[in-house]
């Protein structure tokens, strides 16, 4: 195949849409299918994976390597330390600006992944309110403590009528949110949700069609995942794991150690260290607990995707699901190839 002219004002010819998505529940080869249209088109990559974003988990993450991130350029992967969260609503502003920039440089986005909210931030806009505030949260809990929440939901009134008059004075979480919101931008909550609202409706609409990878025969996947995870852990999964357990200021609860294989080895390796065991001890459990964590993410996202009507479904369990892929590719290119 030919690629598409670019013309002089950088912007690439031949193509009809202003980006690709590639999609799809893990394991369902979408790396291999990205790289395959990479070898026929000009697109650079943008990861729609919240896992990929934080630097030192590569193995439990099944990151590109670094012959596959060498073969075409890839945005969005190691973005961020794993001490710190990565929004969705971080994700659709970066997104859209790398979008135009790969435009500029007279290539095609293509987007690939399968975290869906971030896809969904992307496509239909998401409130970019402020991050969350720990030390200000657990002082908004103090008070609700002394005072109860029902008072605090008073106290909210005062600031955002329109937020407190949809909670109930008992919503400890929602009340407890916008209370922080406010204290910290000085803005109600509902105020953030109309400004978005005008934001999204002034915007024109992303023309992004959706290429679905999905499995015909579940089993397919759950193979593919199972052989995956072994993979993971012949490849020094739970090394990488003790890593990021020295480091000594990550825990439990941050975003990145709740993704799927790191959470059940987090947790493991603290029963094991509270026993007294071995950390190799922890690996037939490990095993067990994260193909069947991966299952459920898997499931996830295909009811997230069966919910997206226009998408265009490749099943990726078929012989020839990489020529159908890249077949569907040509379907938004205004030139013959």
């Amino acid at each position: 195949m030919s690629k598409p002219s670019t013309s002089a004002s950088g912007c690439a010819n031949g193509w009809s849409v202003d980006a690709i998505a590639l999609v799809g529940p893990t394991a369902s080869g979408k790396t291999a299918a990205a790289l395959a249209i990479a070898q026929q088109w000009p697109v650079e990559i943008i990861s729609i994976d919240s896992a990929l974003v934080y630097r030192g988990m590569d193995i439990g993450t099944a990151k590109p390597n670094a012959e596959e991130l060498a073969q075409v350029p890839h945005h969005l992967i190691d973005i961020r330390d794993p001490l710190h969260a990565y929004s969705a609503a971080e994700f659709a502003r970066d997104a859209t600006t790398l979008m135009a920039d790969i435009r500029a440089r007279g290539k095609l986005p293509l987007l690939v992944g399968g975290t869906m909210l971030y896809l969904k931030a992307l496509r239909d806009g998401i409130d970019d309110l402020p991050t969350a505030q720990p030390e200000l949260r657990a002082e908004i809990e103090q008070q609700a403590l002394a005072l109860g929440w029902p008072a605090m939901h008073a106290e909210l009134a005062k600031v955002d009528a329109i937020t407190a008059a949809r909670l109930a004075p008992n919503d400890a979480q929602r009340i407890s949110r916008a209370l922080e919101v406010w204290r910290v931008s000085g803005k109600a909550l509902s105020q953030w949700f109309a400004e978005g609202e005008a934001t999204r409706a002034a915007q024109p609409a992303l023309n992004m069609p959706l290429l679905s990878l999905e499995p015909v025969n579940r089993a397919w996947l759950h193979a593919r995942i199972a052989q995956r995870f072994d993979l993971m852990l012949d490849g020094g999964f739970l090394a990488e794991m003790q890593t990021l357990r020295a480091r000594g200021d990550l825990h439990i609860d941050l975003p990145s150690i709740r993704c799927v294989g790191y959470r059940q080895a987090w947790e493991l390796l603290d029963r094991a260290q509270a026993m007294g065991a071995s950390p190799e001890s922890i690996l037939p459990q490990l095993h067990e607990l994260g193909v069947a964590a991966t299952r459920q993410l898997a499931k996830r996202q295909l009811t997230w995707l069966r919910g997206m009507d226009e998408r265009i479904v490749i099943p990726c369990d078929a012989p020839d699901a990489l020529a159908k892929t890249l077949a569907a590719v040509t379907r938004f290119t205004a030139t013959a190839l």
